[in-house]
């Protein structure tokens, strides 16, 4: 039975990692819905398994990224030592990145500890939705149309909206296109920039947990084939659903996406207060 949680739990994170409605939230109310682990799996702390789990899953979404931009990324590893402007935007991912990465090394079992609940993540989701609509009812024109005419500055600044992802339900993606909207990237350029950005703050991520998760014996290596599964599956349905979103973005708003969010947080909400399935 694991494994077929597993396996649902990786369509999930594939299917959510890059729409801008938080993964890590789908996933931690979906885990906590399913009650997985089971009890079969005799795990000492079901909720840090679990936890640990959705971080490591993203994985298949980083692969799914290096797949999808497999020919992109091949030419840039030609050039990287030449071309300033791969250079540049190189720089500016590993500038993005670094202020989420501080942020949760620095508060890592803090945040797990304290905003890891359905609670947490159904208000994140609502919020999060209306900050969509909000900015979709009032756009800016945008005037960066191509990534490698994103700056350095516009890069950490990309990357500080991205910190607030940390919290669960805001949403990696989210975070990062509604900063990008913000100084003026459009729409298919900010979504790409976020799909970049996925590749370290995905990566490292997902590694540092299970290795903190495999030293505290949180996990055990027999359950590494649980979580290839949940990966594995993830990667597939990433891939597809990333190539939707670069087609979707570029004919429509992302308004579906907010009140997505406002439904799905509200429900989410009243489930943790009301009633006792999303206790666990």
């Amino acid at each position: 039975m694991d494994f077929i949680y597993a396996i649902v739990l990786g369509i999930i994170e594939g299917l959510t990692e890059f729409l801008p409605i938080s993964s890590t939230g789908h996933l931690l109310v979906a885990s906590a819905f399913l009650n997985f682990p089971t009890a079969a799996l005799q795990v000492p702390d079901p909720k840090a398994f679990r936890d640990t789990f959705s971080i490591f899953i993203q994985s298949g979404a980083v692969l799914a990224v290096i797949a999808f931009y497999w020919r992109d990324l091949a030419v840039q590893a030609r050039r990287i030592t030449q071309d300033r402007s791969v250079q540049r935007f190189w720089l500016g991912i590993l500038i993005a990145f670094a202020p989420a990465a501080g942020v949760g090394f620095a508060l890592r079992d803090v945040i797990k500890a304290a905003l890891f609940t359905p609670l947490v993540v159904g208000i994140a989701l609502v919020i999060g939705g209306l900050i969509f609509l909000l900015i979709e009812r009032h756009p800016r024109t945008p005037h960066i149309t191509k990534l490698e005419a994103i700056s350095l500055r516009e890069a950490l600044l990309i990357g500080a909206a991205q910190v607030t992802a940390l919290v669960p339900g805001v949403s990696r993606s989210g975070a990062s296109i509604v900063g990008s909207l913000l100084i003026g990237l459009d729409r298919p350029t900010a979504t790409a920039f976020s799909f970049y950005l996925a590749i370290p703050t995905l990566g490292l991520a997902t590694l540092f947990d299970l290795l903190l998760a495999l030293r505290d014996g949180t996990v055990l290596s027999v359950h590494l084939p649980l979580f290839g599964t949940g990966a594995l599956v993830s990667f597939v349905v990433a891939w597809l659903a990333m190539a939707w979103l670069l087609r979707y973005v570029s004919r429509h708003s992302f308004r579906l996406f907010g009140y997505y969010r406002i439904a799905a947080g509200a429900l989410i909400i009243a489930l943790a207060h009301f009633t006792s399935i999303l206790a666990n």
